[in-house]
């Protein structure tokens, strides 16, 4: 039996697999950094729609620290980028997770500007319902704007930080309560932190990846109507 044949066209497909992996590798080489970049002037942009755009003289994404307050923030870690103009603290922005959301975790950006008050909030990720759960997307509805915009702790008061439905000052959606109920509590939570937290987030000793300050916990925060702590677990209750 003639085994030439048989042997040249192994080659030829070996050739070409070996081609089609080094395009692919190449490709990969050439969009990655392009990629990177065009995810980093995202998340930027992001900042700076919560944060006073003039006042931002540093680079958030360069200037950051992870802290560990679980029980506020919502994750073992959370990454912090602090704004600055010049060696001016002007917000530090928070990244917690929202852990009971209707559809699973929501992932927020909430910017806390330097007098306490909120400089916006968004949303990252979520898996809500479309049409219901969904409105918390700016791109859905303003509601997140609206509701959340030059609040503090103080502004409302803290026993209004509920929804309308539970005795609060937040909107809820029609048809829609656990989704906008969590946010609302997660974004007090954030607030609470940062009070708590203090000069330590706002520090301009150095660059990123100092020392964690010390995270404060939610063990001394009144409960809630039903005897829960903020945060403490998700409510049985129909979206």
């Amino acid at each position: 039996m003639n085994k030439a044949p048989i042997l040249i066209a192994a080659a030829i497909l070996g050739s070409f697999a070996v081609g089609g992996v080094g395009l692919v590798a190449m490709t990969h080489e050439l969009t990655a950094e392009r990629i990177a970049a065009n995810e980093r002037e995202a998340m930027l942009s992001k900042l700076k729609a919560i944060v006073p755009a003039e006042r931002v003289a540093n680079d958030p994404l360069e200037d950051s620290i992870k802290v560990s307050a679980p029980d506020l923030l919502g994750s073992a870690q959370t990454e912090v980028y602090r704004v600055r103009d010049q060696d001016e603290p002007v917000a530090v922005i928070l990244q917690p997770v929202v852990p009971d959301g209707y559809a699973g975790p929501i992932r927020l950006l909430v910017s806390v500007l330097r007098d306490g008050s909120l400089g916006g909030v968004r949303v990252l990720e979520h898996h809500e319902t479309p049409g219901l759960g969904d409105k918390i997307d700016e791109k859905k509805s303003d509601w997140i704007i609206e509701q959340f915009n030059g609040k503090s702790i103080g502004n409302p008061p803290l026993a209004a930080w509920q929804v309308k439905r539970d005795g609060g000052e937040f909107d809820q959606f029609t048809g829609a309560t656990i989704t906008p109920r969590s946010i609302v509590n997660a974004v007090k939570n954030t607030l609470l932190f940062v009070e708590r937290a203090g000069d330590s987030l706002y520090d301009s000793a150095g660059p990123a990846n100092q020392a964690e300050p010390e995270a404060p916990t939610a063990a001394d925060e009144p409960a809630t109507a039903s005897g829960q702590l903020p945060g403490s677990g998700k409510v049985a209750e129909a979206g």
